[in-house]
């Protein structure tokens, strides 16, 4: 990948890729604008890009049909794709992420709002191919690392390490620690020996040679440990204690992560094994030189992992109420009749409004709204079972999905509801503000709904319904 990081936009509206290019090149990133959906692959197969943008709706091309093509190619699946449309978002929305886009923004776009969801995805974007890059670069130095650039968990590379660096030398004993030097005790996170072992304390003073490669962070290679004067202390406490130890030779080699984190791999081998040498030495400080870089991208490729999972979070989610928000709401709505088609059962549908609520506005203030706000969403989230949805649909509209419930069922929760709604002290400084909400209830399957939408219509007619007979309850 280029240094400045490359977009190729890919829109037929002259205006707006003259724009976006501007905006773009104001935050120092190169741009590429193609006009039509045939030259995206050919610009992708030639030429290194960190970001898509692809509008959904181009002459002559479905971006759609393109995304698709594009995520079948092993070569492009990586790069991720930001959708950009006209279209409805919650239609838009929900085929272009469930063909693999990493996000979709629509038409017409704030910049401020386009720009972080730009930044974000470059970033993750770059960290999880740099990752795959250097990790594939690593593997070629060395066949062990083949094995250890396959997986993303550090602990799976930890095992990896040790039964790989074993076979290569046939020796008998090999350990992955963790310590810092000046520490009394040293934790081993993996052996070869003993697959099973997890995190196991050891006390340093029963390891000169360990403590010795902590503190010094020099390798050390004993080739007799009956003789080594590094020993000397360590044979006179064996024999006094009558302990009979097995270990002939060793290596220990120190290293250190970029996160200041120390360890060192501890090499033995016993009576029975060919002495470690300094080839054996040379050949395993290459190999493992080589894997604390690829440990330490694992490490990066999780955190990126992360980071991406907890983007997502955030894209999904209503700030103010932590419930999901509405295009969260569309994708769970559409998943919800496709699992109750699937498996011939109900989905219950409550649309919940808050009784008067620019009443409260007035007579409080908009913060005591907001908060107002943030506490039902905590009530709703507290009553909900794990398979349930909260959204915040707008406003001070909430939309709450109850897979596997049937009316009766919906009828017990609104009932429910309206009750916690109505008994909790809602507001903050010791002035209670008295809320109640109506709630309109809708199932499926029902011959008025065909889809989620109208689902969605259904509640929010019967909440109508609850309005108009007075508020502070529920109708279905």
């Amino acid at each position: 990948m280029s240094i400045q990081p490359r977009i190729l936009v890919a829109d037929d509206d002259l205006a707006l890729t003259r724009t976006l290019s501007w905006i773009l090149k104001e935050h120092e990133y190169e741009v590429v604008v193609v006009n039509s959906g045939n030259s995206v692959l050919e610009k992708l197969s030639t030429e290194p890009y960190d970001l898509l943008m692809l509008d959904i709706m181009m002459p002559g091309s479905d971006g759609l049909a393109l995304l698709e093509r594009l995520k079948a190619d092993p070569r492009l699946r990586d790069v991720p794709v930001l959708m950009i449309s006209s279209m409805p978002p919650e239609e838009a929305t929900v085929r272009a992420l469930g063909l693999g886009a990493a996000d979709f923004i629509s038409k017409p776009f704030r910049v401020r709002e386009l720009m972080a969801r730009v930044k974000a995805h470059l970033r993750v974007g770059r960290e999880l191919n740099l990752a795959k890059a250097e990790a594939r670069s690593r593997s070629e130095m060395v066949d062990i690392l083949q094995e250890v650039t396959a997986s993303l968990k550090p602990e799976e590379i930890y095992h990896i390490l040790v039964r790989r660096v074993a076979r290569g030398l046939k020796i008998s004993k090999c350990s992955l620690i963790f310590a810092n030097p000046g520490q009394e005790t040293a934790v081993v996170v993996a052996s070869y020996e003993n697959p099973m072992l997890r995190d196991l304390p050891i006390e340093l003073r029963r390891y000169p040679e360990i403590r010795r490669a902590l503190d010094t962070r020099q390798t050390v290679l004993v080739t007799d440990v009956a003789t080594d004067p590094l020993y000397a202390e360590a044979r006179e406490a064996w024999e006094t204690g009558g302990v009979r130890v097995p270990t002939r030779s060793a290596i220990a080699i120190p290293f250190v992560m970029k996160d200041q984190r120390a360890g060192v791999f501890f090499l033995r081998t016993t009576a029975e094994d060919t002495p470690l040498n300094q080839s054996d030495l040379t050949f395993a400080e290459q190999v493992i030189r080589a894997a604390v870089q690829a440990l330490e991208k694992a490490y990066d490729l999780e955190s990126a992992v992360v980071g991406r999972e907890q983007m997502k979070t955030l894209a999904e989610t209503d700030a103010l109420t932590e419930t999901y928000n509405r295009r969260a709401l569309a994708d769970k709505l559409v998943q919800e009749i496709e699992r109750a088609n699937r498996y011939s059962t109900q989905l219950a549908c409550l649309m919940i409004d808050v009784d008067n609520f620019k009443l409260i506005n007035d007579v409080y203030g908009h913060l005591a709204g907001d908060v107002v706000l943030r506490q039902l969403g905590g009530i709703f989230r507290r009553e909900q079972r794990t398979v349930d949805i909260v959204a915040r649909f707008g406003g001070e509209e909430f939309v709450i999905l109850l897979p596997e419930t049937a009316v009766a069922g919906a009828r017990i929760f609104a009932d429910r509801v309206l009750k916690k709604v109505a008994s909790y002290p809602f507001g903050e400084g010791g002035s209670a503000i008295r809320v109640t909400v109506s709630v309109g209830v809708a199932c499926y399957p029902d011959e008025r709904v065909q889809d989620g939408e109208a689902l969605l219509k259904l509640a929010d007619q019967n909440l109508y319904k609850a309005k108009q007979e007075g508020r502070n309850r529920y109708r279905d």
